[in-house]
Formats: structure tokens, sequence, C-alpha cells
């Protein structure tokens, strides 16, 4: 049973009766077709139930709420663009709330990123950013697997799951675990991060949060702001791909400070995301990243 089956068979319509109902997907290992996307994973991946269209059930999931379509796609036949480069898969990471997966989420609904998010990872099934996703009729895939989450999968079954979704970039959004080498070795140089400090400084393992921006203010300095970078086998290590410069102010609370840096952090994340489903990000001889304006073409950043 490929991945689209699996999918398309919690989007048909007579089945569902109540449209809050969250079901659980078990991954299944009894066909060489499933251990092929899912190795031998018993884990769950819960979907909520929602109208979809069940006409193209096996080429493309349109899952919708009351006014948004979720952009759940299962196939490779979504639209291009002019210059004829496809519309991208995309895996969110989240820990908590997710503001900026919603934010991405609603850019790609919008039309500013040439993507759609086919899949939630999260490790905290019940956190915000999770409770969104099943509210627009994305999957939830539980990662990893912890003694307060032991229905997590492993780092290989989530490889097959991303790669049975056909995923093209992962993006983490506020997700607090470090990232397991499988995954890095299955996506290199596509998976990036949003890092509420200008990296190098206020980074690396437990810097995340409140606490950067704590840090920040009792540093003195005076300029702080979200940087992305790509992702390596360490925590904020991984080349800088863009920064966005926020002023501290004299008088600021952490409070103050990270919600104006989080304004930044939206603005920034959709418009770099919109850039890599572009494909407009090139790589110098040193191995730095940069990102060609979509106005002039021979401008980088």
């Amino acid at each position: 049973m490929e991945v689209q089956h699996l999918l398309s068979g919690f989007c048909s319509t007579p089945m569902v009766q109540n449209p809050k109902t969250q079901f659980f997907a078990r991954l299944p290992s009894s066909s060489s077709t499933a251990s092929t996307y899912f190795g031998q994973s018993h884990k769950w991946v819960s979907f909520k139930a929602c109208p979809c269209n069940s006409q193209r059930a096996l080429s493309r999931i349109e899952c919708r709420s009351s006014t948004e379509r979720s952009g759940v796609i299962a196939s490779s036949d979504s639209e291009d663009l002019g210059n004829g480069i496809r519309r991208k898969k995309l895996a969110v990471f989240v820990s908590g709330g997710g503001s900026n997966f919603r934010s991405i989420h609603e850019a790609c609904i919008r039309g500013s990123i040439h993507g759609d998010i086919v899949v939630l990872v999260t490790n905290k099934q019940g956190c915000g950013g999770a409770d969104y996703a099943r509210d627009k009729g994305l999957p939830v895939v539980l990662f990893p697997k912890t003694k307060k989450e032991p229905d997590g999968i492993s780092p290989i079954d989530l490889v097959a799951v991303l790669r049975g979704l056909e995923v093209d970039f992962v993006l983490l959004a506020g997700y607090l675990q470090l990232i397991p080498v499988e995954l890095i070795q299955a996506y290199p140089r596509s998976i990036v991060n949003i890092h509420p400090s200008l990296l190098p400084a206020f980074g690396g393992k437990g810097n995340y949060g409140m606490r950067v921006h704590k840090a920040v203010i009792a540093s003195g300095a005076r300029y702080t702001g979200p940087t992305i970078h790509f992702v390596d086998e360490h925590y904020d290590t991984g080349r800088i791909l863009a920064q966005r410069v926020v002023p501290v102010h004299a008088n600021d609370t952490a409070e103050e400070l990270a919600a104006r840096v989080l304004r930044e952090e939206h603005r920034l994340y959709v418009e770099v995301i919109a850039a890599l489903c572009e494909e407009r990000i090139f790589w110098r001889e040193d191995g730095v990243p940069i990102i060609r304006s979509k106005e002039n073409p021979n401008e980088y950043s």
C-alpha cells in the first residue's frame, strides 16, 4: 500500500461523521511495498477527518477546512512556475505552538510560496503546532520515540515516511530535538532551521526560545535578529543562509524583544522558503549559500 493510498484512505468523505475526529493510522509492515516506505514500523501517524475531493484521492489530497485548502499533495502533478519549476513538497518540524509553521502554511495557501506542506513532524503530539496541523487536515508524525512519547517512530522510519511523501525540503520551526544523522544524509543541503539570534552568537545546545532573548539582553548587545541556516549534525552550526537585524532597545524585556524578533522570523522564513522552492539558492565555491533576487537575477544576498 503506497503512501498516497494510506493518506487518501483517511480522506474519504463518506467516512467522515465528525470533522473534529482525530484518527491514527498504524504504519503497516505486512507488505513489501509498505516496508519500502515505512520499514517495520508499527507506530502511529495521526490524521484528522476532513472533507476531500475523493475523485482525485489517489493523485492529489485536497483536504479543506471551511475556508482554506490544506495544501497536502500526494503526487507530482502539481502546477509549475512559468519557467517549469514544479511546486515543492515541504515537511515542517515543530515542538511548540508553531507560529512559524502557521505563517509558512498560510503563505503556501495564498501563493507566496511555490510549495505545499505535506506533513507535520513533532516530538510532542499535544503541542499547538500539531493541533493546528490536524485542524487543517495535515498528517502528523510523532518523532522520536521517548519515554514521554513511546509511540514515536525511528529515524529510519522517519526517512522512509518523508521519502514516501516525496518531500523536497525539511523545515525546522521551533523543533527542539537534534536532527538524526540518517535524516541529514538523506536530505543533504535540504534541511533548514530558524534560530532567534544572529548566529553564531547565542547558539548551541540549550539556547532556544526565551533563553536566547534573555541572554542577548544580559550581554548588552545592541542588535539581534533571526538566522536561517542549513542543518548539520550539531546544534546551530550549519551554513548561514539568511539573517535579519533587529535592534535591542535599552529598556527591552525579553518578552518585548522576543515579539519583535518573531515578527521578523515570520517574514524572513517565508522569503527564504520561497527562494528554496523557486530554486534561487546557489552555493559559492567556498561553500557559502546565497540567494538570488527574484526581482533582479543579477543580485544576490
